[in-house]
């Protein structure tokens, strides 16, 4: 950074006549710092700075290069964001920080997770690794990655995963333990991990433990590039790697830079120097004075500051794999060409309020963040660096081959490179005669999983078979053969049968006060679509299939729309016939004639079936194979299509309810002679307390679980309409005949007081 900023100041054709300062902070891998150091330069109460004798006033922060990790860019984004102060990542990669909503002045220099996701399963795909493993990190970094490439695995039919499993962070040993062994157990013999630097150094403690060979693994970009994993006791494992690493890149006079820091002996206090006597301290294995009392004992050297850094063996030196670095170099470079192009702004052809421009003295910055929105320039290593409209950089990687070469020396070798270009998309180019394989052939590493195609042929497609390595992945739905849908199916049946049992005593004691009063018609019609609400039930169970998953919930919401509308009008009836008794009353009951009551049952059901036509044409529900509940199976469900119509279909059936209760409680207390009003009370308050508890019911669970609760709410609402309205009618009917007379209905009609 502190090149980069030296080299722009000396560019005359980069910000002529401005000056960058720049100012560091150590986040100490902690968020607390880190967050506290980018709010105080957000809020301007950072520390003073020591001004040029031709410079006055308070520098302006511009722009903040950092965080490098992600979860650490989350929290400071989330605050930076409200000042609109533009924050330039160079390691921050979760697919989550590409949230312009959330995340308004966040950019980046290096590839979101989405993009790095997309190149693994461009690799798996090119080797034909079809049954993998898969290892993220506990953290934003790798959850994220997790669930971006379980559902982009599945959407692009390349493969699927044996496991997933989580690197806790710290000390747990037994919980890497278990996770190595499911390591062991399985048939993946290829290993994909999302994670640090520090889990993988504790997961290949407990692999070098069982002896876990034979592993083909894929890094991604955290920890392809990392020295410690790449040791004589650990390559006989890691050999052979493929990862995914950050663009390398090449900064011209980095190295003469660096030759030229020296120790200032005269300004001990200042935080930069501090940084660079540690550093010297550090290398030269020497102090400054005062020397602390135990070296002075121990005979210790003491620094003089003249030391030779050519003389010693430092990796500080060596920019021939530059990569986190490359993007710190970029990000500057992208603040710099940003505020360049905002000082060459011509007035009255500004961007801002009356084609206005802002100046250095006035500079807001949000003003800034326009511009960085824009920017477009090209290194002098030749890679343009420009932001799309989620402040994501155009992405590339170097895929690296982790060799292990005769003389028991390792090497990091480039073997390919993935990209994303304006013009071409994303493209992986590989040299596969570079790469190194730990095996005697890569085909050693090719395993291999079995899919059953949607086609109606039932090929196998995508996936190659052998006798050695065949994982067959059972496909899971609401089955007739399981005790569950046994269940279930012999409950819809017992309902169907107990709807035309008593649809037949309705038949055949239709003569009698009891199923004439209040309207038989609508009881026949009730029943009906009873018997209708159990049938549909049967559609969730079994395999879906087109024509089950579109006829469905349009049966479903069609019958019970049926049912609770006759319930309404007949609770409508029940209140007009009993105002009509009343004196000058009778003319409300010519608005609740037969024709008037199949009418309004007729109109309210056709509301519900243009619901559910509007719902098939716009987003219509279809079966579809989900592999993200189980990594040993693939559960086969229908998806609703459109969750808005689910709703919009569930709430009208709620209103018809609701409406219809509130009627009945109402008119609860009226003469037993219309008392009616009472089973209709209870039977809805029965219907509406299962349809509550089944949203939250259906919501939480998973797969075939969430058709058995449906089926179990429209089961259970339906017994209970059935049992709370025809119940006490073929009570009397069947066994308290002497009552189905119309002087006994009759004279039950004192009003109880």
């Amino acid at each position: 950074m502190a090149f980069a900023i030296e080299e722009i100041n000396s560019n005359s054709n980069l910000l002529p006549n401005v000056t960058l300062g720049y100012s560091l902070y150590d986040n100490c891998a902690t968020l607390v710092i880190g967050f506290s150091a980018a709010l105080s330069l957000a809020s301007g109460r950072e520390e003073q700075f020591l001004l040029q004798e031709n410079c006055f006033g308070t520098p302006p922060v511009l722009g903040i290069v950092g965080d490098s990790f992600s979860t650490f860019s989350i929290a400071t984004s989330d605050v930076i964001g409200l000042f609109k102060l533009p924050i330039v990542s160079y390691f921050a990669t979760c697919s989550c920080l590409s949230d312009r909503k959330r995340f308004p002045s966040f950019f980046r220099t290096i590839p979101s997770d989405a993009f790095q996701v997309r190149a693994m399963i461009q690799i798996l795909k090119r080797f034909s690794w079809t049954w993998v493993g898969l290892l993220v990190s506990d953290d934003d970094y790798g959850l994220h990655v997790a669930r971006s490439f379980q559902s982009d695995l599945a959407q692009s039919g390349g493969g699927c995963l044996a496991y997933s499993e989580i690197l806790p962070w710290g000390d747990n040993p037994a919980e890497l333990r278990r996770i190595v062994e499911v390591m062991k157990t399985s048939t993946a013999r290829v290993v994909i991990v999302f994670a640090h630097q520090i889990h993988m150094i504790q997961l290949m403690e407990e692999v070098v433990k069982q002896n876990v060979t034979g592993l083909q693994w894929l890094a991604s970009e955290a920890w392809t590039a990392a020295a410690v994993l790449q040791t004589p006791h650990l390559m006989p494992y890691l050999g052979g790697t493929l990862g995914i690493a950050i663009r390398r890149g090449e900064i011209a006079g980095l190295r003469d830079f660096l030759l030229r820091i020296r120790p200032d002996l005269h300004h001990n206090n200042s935080y930069e120097n501090n940084m660079v006597r540690q550093f010297w301290e550090h290398t030269f294995q020497c102090r400054f004075a005062p020397l602390p009392a135990d070296w002075v004992e121990a005979e210790g050297a003491l620094c003089t500051g003249d030391e030779d850094l050519e003389n010693v063996e430092t990796e500080f030196l060596d920019v021939s794999n530059l990569r986190p670095e490359y993007n710190i170099y970029k990000a500057v470079y992208a603040l710099a060409y940003a505020l360049d192009d905002l000082l060459k702004c011509v007035p009255g052809r500004g961007p801002f309020s009356g084609h206005s421009c802002t100046t250095l003295q006035r500079l807001e910055p949000w003003q800034l963040m326009y511009y960085l929105e824009k920017v477009n320039f090209t290194t002098s290593f030749g890679d343009q660096v420009s932001f799309d409209v989620n402040g994501d950089a155009l992405p590339i990687y170097d895929i690296m081959n982790w060799q292990w070469l005769p003389n028991k020396r390792t090497k990091v070798l480039n073997v390919g490179v993935v990209k994303k270009s304006a013009f071409k998309g994303e493209e992986l180019t590989l040299d596969e005669n570079r790469i190194y394989w730990n095996f005697d052939s890569k085909q050693v590493t090719s395993v291999y999983c079995f899919h059953l195609s949607t086609a109606h042929n039932n090929s196998i497609k995508g996936c190659k078979i052998t006798a050695s390595h065949l994982a067959t992945q059972k496909t899971e739905f609401l089955s007739y053969h399981e005790p569950l849908g046994i269940c279930l199916t012999s409950a819809s049946l017992l309902g169907t049968f107990i709807c035309a049992f008593i649809l037949g005593i309705f038949t055949y004691h239709r003569s009698t006060p009891m199923v004439r009063a209040n309207n038989s018609e609508l009881s026949f019609l009730l029943l009906v679509s009873l018997k209708l609400c159990f049938l549909c039930s049967l559609l969730f169970i079994g395999r879906p299939r087109v024509w089950t998953c579109q006829l469905r919930h349009a049966a479903f919401g069609i019958s019970f729309v049926l049912c609770v509308s006759c319930i309404l009008v007949k609770t409508m009836v029940v209140v007009a016939v009993f105002n009509a008794s009343k004196p000058g009353g009778g003319a409300s009951l010519k608005w609740f004639g037969t024709v008037q009551q199949r009418g309004t049952v007729l109109v309210l059901t056709s509301i519900q079936a243009a619901i559910c036509t509007a719902w098939l044409v716009s987003s219509s529900p279809a079966p579809h194979k989900n592999t993200q509940y189980h990594n040993d199976k693939i559960v086969y469900e229908c998806v609703v299509g459109s969750t808005v119509w689910f709703a919009v279909l569930l709430g009208y059936i709620g209103v018809l309810a609701i409406l219809s209760f509130l009627l009945a409680f109402l008119a609860r207390n009226l003469p037993d002679n219309f008392n009616e009003a009472k089973l209709i009370t209870f039977s809805m308050l029965i219907f509406c307390a299962v349809w509550v508890a089944f949203v939250p019911a259906y919501v939480n669970s998973p797969g075939k679980y969430a058709d058995a609760v449906e089926v179990f709410a429209i089961l259970a609402s339906s017994f209970g309409l059935l049992v709370a309205l025809f119940g006490p009618k073929c009570y009397i009917i069947l066994l308290r005949p002497e009552r189905n007379t119309k002087k006994a209905i009759m004279g039950r009609g004192t009003t109880k007081t």
